[in-house]
């Protein structure tokens, strides 16, 4: 059965309005901020490459360790905040009797089950993979690749739909297809490796879907 790849933040639900604002809250309590655009690099990496990256860039005074936790927290409180992408919850519903769906999210594991509860995806979704059970994270491909393993996939039967370019990155070095969603949330992501880029999932349908595997 084809496989279909689903990043979370950013294609499921729009969060990275919430991750940004949570971001500088967490920053202004040592006195740093980022913009926009210094954030946007951060998308589609995991809690770990981040923190790491910014408590030595910003000479942060705690562990990663404790940043990440923090991070969490904030985060979780305010998950009350988050909608689902527009048109997504359609999109999962045309598709998930046809294709075998799974989530591979950079989040941390509390994020996801949270989201995951939130808006009752278990019952679309066969798996679901968060940062913290991969060693690299995108763009290396290891999240998509135990993603398909534990869906029993060849990898050249799953198509991955990511809205950074850290995630198109790890898609294709995973030797998948790629669906490339421009996000205006997410910043400017590089999605030129992708297979098909849509600004909407009304855009797409199993023809469409099936088509990817011709190209």
């Amino acid at each position: 059965m084809k496989t279909i790849i689903f990043d979370m933040d950013g294609v499921i639900v729009d969060s990275e309005p919430l991750h940004f604002e949570v971001f500088n809250k967490l920053l202004g309590k040592f006195g740093k901020k980022v913009s926009v655009e210094e954030h946007s690099k951060y998308i589609g990496v995991t809690d770990y490459d981040c923190w790491s990256e910014l408590k030595y860039k910003l000479n942060i005074p705690v562990s990663v360790e404790k940043l990440i936790e923090m991070y969490k927290e904030n985060f979780i409180e305010n998950i009350n905040d988050i909608q689902m992408v527009d048109n997504v919850e359609s999109f999962i519903k045309n598709v998930y009797k046809d294709y075998s769906l799974g989530l591979a999210s950079s989040n941390n594991r509390r994020s996801v089950d949270a989201i995951i509860t939130k808006f009752q995806l278990e019952k679309y979704f066969k798996i679901f993979i968060n940062g913290e059970e991969v060693k690299n994270g995108k763009p290396a491909p290891e999240i998509f690749l135990k993603a398909a393993n534990e869906m029993n996939a060849s990898y050249t039967d799953c198509i991955v739909i990511e809205d950074s370019n850290a995630g198109v990155e790890a898609a294709k070095a995973a030797n998948m297809k790629c669906i490339g969603y421009k996000n205006p949330n997410s910043g400017n992501q590089d999605l030129s490796k992708a297979d098909l880029i849509i600004k909407n999932f009304n855009e797409l349908s199993i023809e469409i879907l099936e088509s990817l595997f011709y190209v």
